[in-house]
């Protein structure tokens, strides 16, 4: 009997409704089953970043390795796995959990537990069906836990990457076709824009939310945005010519939940609780960019690094942060209440990803740097100008190759109008209140790799004015927040 025929046998041995549930369980995240990672970058471009970390809770992912090897037997207990890879189907998870407290500042002090399962499923449809170059990809997630910015900081940067309402949701949901000898992609389906646009490579180690989507894009968009934990319909074209230039840009369904339209419940989450909305018909929003990636190959004498120019625009209608629609200002008495209408929000903004270093006779050890800035000129803005840098080091410490130490700050300065609002209210009511002004958060890190594809992470972070500054509704003299220390331990699991 040959090896072939073998295999066929078992993989039709396995119960129709057993495949069906493996298979739901999402893809393998760019994992060898042994060995030293795949070299792929966050975002899907070429791997820059020689710090991008073992592992990520940010959408944008990256290259990763499975657990499996160093669970034995029971890794794949069925040997399911390889066969189903044969036949196009492939799947992986990853668990994060992990404890954040505050036990200085914020609104109140407090500490939270909270958790996620991804499940990712990929189904290659030239093996299952003979479609060359078109890939369906699924992504699914199973929310618990409290968020420790929503309940207790009461900041805008939110401290963690996986912090939102508990629910079961899906959260991608495409069909790519490649065309061109991958040269161009077409992406048709529920998308999310933080898992491809604005991305650096180097700041997939962090753990406060706004070094993935940024704070300027998810405070700014309705809903904030089609991005963690909400995607949205969409289109996405990407063009990679070669030389290490790509032009890729999106169109999306403007509103993933629609929180921006009147109703009881303004909370984007909960108008959108398992991620089913599917909502087509509000105002589009088109994000897009240009990267020059350059010394990515084999052989270069230069560090490897990358530049990305992009910008997005928002096609709907908003509410003025500080006049109504009569005309006096939202702090006046005899205002409606409701703002005046605003045509659109757009924005611009630059990355910069760079190795700096590189230690000798090692492709994936050294140090990187990264830099964001972003800038929103419209008046519907509640951020208006966004900068974040860092710096990370895997193989820093002898005998701990694989382990990332990170050092990073971001900072988001609110608009005029917002700034100006404050100042109106002071006056016309004669109420003594802060006045907002930026919210800056400042995280140290250090992911350590217990066994491949099983990392621990403590983290630090210190988060100055939160909120912008503003008064702290528990505090009878209506002070502002006070700054918050953060620590935190997460661990990851991918398998």
């Amino acid at each position: 009997m040959s090896a072939g025929t073998d295999r066929s046998r078992r993989l039709s041995a396995i119960p129709p409704l057993a495949l069906a549930l493996t298979a739901l369980a999402g893809p393998p995240a760019l994992a060898q089953p042994t060995g030293r990672p795949i070299y792929e970058g966050a975002g899907g471009d070429p791997r820059i970043s020689v710090s991008q970390p073992e592992s990520t809770s940010q959408a944008s992912g990256g290259y990763v390795r499975s657990i499996e090897p160093s669970l034995g037997p029971f890794g794949d207990p069925l040997g399911w796995r390889p066969l189903l890879k044969e036949r196009g189907i492939e799947y992986s998870l990853t668990y994060i959990a992990e404890t954040l407290g505050n036990p200085v500042g914020g609104i109140r002090q407090g500490a939270i537990v909270e958790d996620r399962l991804n499940l990712r499923l990929n189904l290659d449809l030239q093996r299952l069906a003979g479609w060359d170059g078109a890939t369906v990809h699924a992504n699914a997630y199973f929310i618990h836990g409290t968020g420790l910015s929503r309940y207790y900081v009461g900041n805008l940067l939110a401290t963690s990457v996986i912090e939102a309402l508990p629910s079961s949701r899906l959260y991608v949901l495409w069909l790519d076709q490649q065309l061109f000898e991958g040269q161009l992609g077409i992406r048709i389906g529920q998308q999310a824009a933080d898992t491809e646009f604005f991305v650096s490579q180097t700041a997939t180690l962090f753990v406060n939310s706004t070094f993935g989507w940024p704070a300027i894009t998810g405070l700014d968009l309705p809903s904030g945005g089609p991005a963690y934990p909400l995607a949205s319909p969409a289109i996405r074209a990407k063009y990679v010519p070669g030389n290490g230039f790509s032009l890729q840009a999106g169109l999306y369904n403007g509103d993933p939940a629609g929180a921006n339209r009147p109703g009881d419940d303004p909370e984007a989450q909960r108008l959108d609780r398992t991620g089913t909305n599917f909502r087509t018909r509000d105002p589009a929003l088109v994000v897009a960019e240009a990267t020059y990636a350059f010394n990515t190959e084999t052989d270069a004498k230069s560090l490897p690094g990358d530049i990305t120019l992009g910008g997005w625009q928002h096609f709907g209608r908003f509410e003025s942060l500080r006049i109504d629609n009569t005309g006096l200002s939202l702090a006046d008495p005899n205002s409606t209440g409701i703002g005046r209408p605003l045509r659109g929000n757009a924005g611009i903004y630059a990355v910069y990803d760079q190795t700096l270093y590189r230690e000798t006779g090692k492709d994936d050890e050294g140090l990187g740097f990264f830099v964001r800035a972003a800038w929103s000129p419209t008046r519907s803005s509640l951020v208006s100008a966004y900068l974040d840098a860092g710096l990370a080091y895997k193989g820093l410490f002898p005998g701990r190759d694989d382990d990332t130490l990170g050092l990073s700050l971001a900072h988001a300065r609110l608009s005029d109008d917002a700034r100006r609002s404050d100042i109106d209210t002071i006056i016309l009511t004669g109420t003594a209140m802060p006045r907002r002004r930026a919210e800056t958060v400042i995280e140290a890190t250090y992911q350590a790799v217990v066994v491949p594809g099983f990392t621990v992470q403590p983290d630090v972070q210190l988060i100055l004015h939160p909120g912008g500054g503003i008064a702290n509704p528990r505090d009878p003299e209506g002070r502002r927040v006070r700054n918050a220390a953060v620590l935190g331990l997460r661990a990851t699991v991918q398998y």
